[in-house]
């Protein structure tokens, strides 16, 4: 092998980032198999590749002596005459190997750290199996069909986005796994189409899915003023309409998140409207009160919106309409007064929430859920 194509090796290596000494130690050891083949050796081979001038050294290892633990050699210089010949068509496989091998790894430490990230494709094959999507040239992702809302199917080139959910090495390419279920996707969506979440000044607090159905997220604003919901929602909903289209036609309440329990489950339940709410912190419970009118709405299609609700605030919640209340004797949970009437049990503050959602900040009376100026509205 000449010195000429040694340096022509080695700036291979460079330019696609492969180890030139790993290059050139598997280079030896393939040639090496190489020659025992077509020198029809009785043994195992060694061979001598010069960094330099790129000679080769063929050498058959002859064993005289030593245990079978620890055998000694003998080297005996077999190298043929047309070495160079050989040489040159085995360093092009193992060049070739030694390029897809790290493409590979360039591939898995590319989406290893995207994981968590939502990505855009192309569908490549759609069946009952998988769904195969085009990352870029030479990257795929796959979309098992537990990953896919049972509503959706996929044309040959569509465009459509996926959250990772795994990137792992196999002994081909990399696997990367995707989803379109998965409540992350959602958060990334509106991290993309809200200016204000992309910059942290919204938060997105929690998220609850039903893939293809119905979705909740709760949002709080770091800067005084900032109305979450609306910056979400955007101007005459724009923003949250790209993200319901990108999720074809699936259905978003935006509602804002609060730290006081029973305020946070009555706006989880939106859009239906609450009068009160009584928490019970020793079991993590709600007992949600609706005006007569609201009650199916509050519950919502087969329990969703009361599900959805219930996952995401993390509490158990039990809706009842106003009649239902008073039959079962829950007197502080009032039937109206411009939505006054939410009883917190543990905390010594009225349980008033106001029609603007903002709960009473007065102390109960003794005996009451309730301040002086809202316990005659919540018994009305």
């Amino acid at each position: 092998m000449a010195s000429e194509l040694m340096d022509a090796l080695k700036a291979l290596a460079r330019e696609k980032t492969i180890d030139e000494y790993e290059m050139l130690d598997r280079l030896e050891s393939a040639l090496a198999a190489t020659y025992v083949k077509i020198l029809d050796l009785e043994n195992d081979a060694r061979v001598v590749l010069d960094r330099d001038t790129g000679r080769i050294s063929v050498f058959e290892l002859v064993p005289v002596g030593g245990t079978e633990e620890e055998p000694v050699f003998e080297e005996r210089d077999v190298t043929p005459p047309d070495v160079s010949r050989t040489a040159a068509h085995t360093a092009k496989n193992v060049i070739i190997g030694m390029i897809r091998d790290a493409e590979r790894e360039q591939i898995y430490d590319e989406y290893v750290d995207r994981v968590g990230d939502a990505v855009t494709g192309t569908v490549q094959q759609s069946d009952a199996r998988y769904t195969l999507i085009k990352l870029r040239e030479g990257v795929e992702a796959l979309l098992p069909p537990a990953e896919q809302p049972s509503n959706e199917r996929y044309d040959h080139n569509q465009r459509l986005k996926a959250y990772i959910i795994e990137v792992r090495k196999t002994t081909k390419e990399p696997s990367i796994v995707v989803s379109r279920t998965h409540p992350g996707l959602l958060k990334r969506l509106f991290e993309l189409e809200v200016p204000e979440i992309y910059d942290g000044i919204v938060e997105i607090k929690s998220v609850a899915r039903e893939p293809g159905m119905r979705s909740k997220i709760a949002v709080s604003s770091r800067e005084p003023g900032l109305d979450p919901v609306g910056a979400c929602v955007g101007p005459k909903g724009s923003r949250v309409r790209m993200v319901v289209a990108e999720l074809r036609g699936e259905r978003i309440d935006v509602v804002p998140w609060s730290d006081d329990p029973a305020t946070f489950v009555g706006n989880a339940l939106s859009p239906a409207k609450v009068t009160g709410v009584r928490i019970r912190e020793a079991d993590r419970a709600a007992t949600v009160i609706v005006p007569d009118d609201q009650l199916s709405l509050a519950i919502g299609k087969e329990g969703q919106n009361a599900r959805l609700a219930a996952k995401l605030t993390g509490w158990r919640i039990d809706i009842k309409s106003t009649a239902q209340a008073i039959d079962a004797g829950i007197a502080e949970a009032g039937s109206g007064g411009g939505g006054a009437g939410a009883a917190q049990e543990t905390d010594g503050r009225c349980a008033a929430v106001t029609a603007s959602g903002i709960r009473c900040r007065n102390k109960s009376k003794p005996g009451s859920a309730f301040c002086g100026l809202h316990e005659k509205e919540a018994t009305k």
